[in-house]
């Protein structure tokens, strides 16, 4: 289990993965036109690249589940409309409300570009999906998925189910990053406990040769939640897993009893054992801002040598109509990035 407390991530220089300067604004946010797919908000980003061109999936709300969109970028700032590329199917066994595809695999490299790993022509990402209309309603599986062009998805392997696992997960698994490394697919994300008032979230993992034969190494978290008052106390969650160097460092976000979500990491040597660092690295912003509430849910590239960090900024605001749906947040994506290269 890892180990809370920045004293253990010593030897990891962390300026190279602190992003300071904002945008300070969504760069993708909702359609607020009832009946599309992001209607009422859009959340987790997962960046990577093709063909020397930017490209972020994300999910869409629109009152019954989510749909995952592609999005395309030059710059990383300028965004294309998303299209619809894993829809919800009436017909299939788990996606019938949900489908929610929040990584591929991609070059592991913190100071990568994040180019997409073809596997044999094809790309395989990993998704979640909650049985029941409505917002995370019910406990999720973790899908895998393959594409010989990122807009049509299949599903492959078997899947994650939340009873196979320990008590800490059997409330249902959440977001869900995947990739591969030493001839391994490395499947880490959060899950809850079966306690729905207050529940907790934690970050675990799987490892398969073939998306097929699934094991647990550790029978419980390796980023477990924090203790009292601290900034991850109810949550640690949605992990995104890079390699810098010697180092592997998970972005992660915590959640507190304050009510605020914020961005950290952990740093590890071999993937299985977890350091915390303590250290914030995106917090929320003043009221009124884009992030004043919750700035979670990570995802990283590098472009001229900064890291740009891309997070899901969510804002308190005064109560307004989408269709039949009132809402009390704007929910979108935005970014920070790193210090310009000298």
């Amino acid at each position: 289990m890892g180990v809370p407390g920045g004293a253990m991530t010593g030897g990891y220089d962390p300026a190279r993965i602190r992003t300071p300067y904002k945008a300070g604004r969504l760069l993708v946010g909702p359609s607020r036109e009832p009946g599309r797919f992001d209607s009422l908000f859009v959340d987790c980003p997962f960046v990577c690249s093709d063909g020397g061109e930017y490209l972020m999936t994300y999910v869409g709300f629109d009152g019954t589940g989510y749909q995952t969109a592609l999005s395309r970028s030059a710059d990383l700032v300028t965004w294309s409309p998303g299209e619809v590329i894993l829809p919800r199917d009436p017909g299939h066994p788990y996606r019938g409300y949900n489908a929610a595809l929040t990584s591929i695999v991609r070059d592991n490299r913190l100071g990568s570009a994040g180019q997409v790993t073809w596997l044999d022509g094809r790309a395989v990402g990993t998704y979640h999906a909650y049985p029941e209309p409505g917002m995370e309603m019910g406990a999720a599986i973790i899908g895998f998925c393959a594409s010989d062009d990122l807009r049509t998805w299949e599903d492959v392997g078997s899947v994650l189910r939340p009873q196979d696992g320990g008590a800490w997960e059997r409330g249902g698994l959440y977001k869900s990053w995947l990739m591969r490394h030493d001839g391994l697919y490395y499947c880490f994300y959060n899950a809850k406990n079966r306690t729905y008032d207050g529940w907790r979230e934690q970050i675990g993992y799987a490892v398969s040769p073939d998306l097929e034969r699934w094991e647990r190494p550790e029978p419980g978290p390796v980023v477990p939640h924090g203790g009292e008052g601290e900034f991850d106390e109810r949550f640690a969650s949605d992990p995104c897993v890079l390699r810098d160097g010697d180092w592997w460092v998970m972005f992660y976000f915590g959640l507190s009893f304050d009510g605020h979500a914020r961005e950290s990491y952990a740093v590890s040597r071999d993937l299985r054992t977890w350091h915390k660092s303590g250290e914030i690295l995106i917090d929320v912003g003043p009221p009124g801002s884009a992030d004043d509430t919750y700035a979670h849910k990570p995802a990283l590239v590098s472009r001229d040598g900064r890291p740009h960090h891309f997070y899901t900024a969510v804002r308190r605001v005064e109560p307004y109509q989408v269709g039949e749906h009132t809402l009390v947040e704007r929910r979108g994506i935005s970014m920070a990035h790193g210090q310009p290269p000298r």
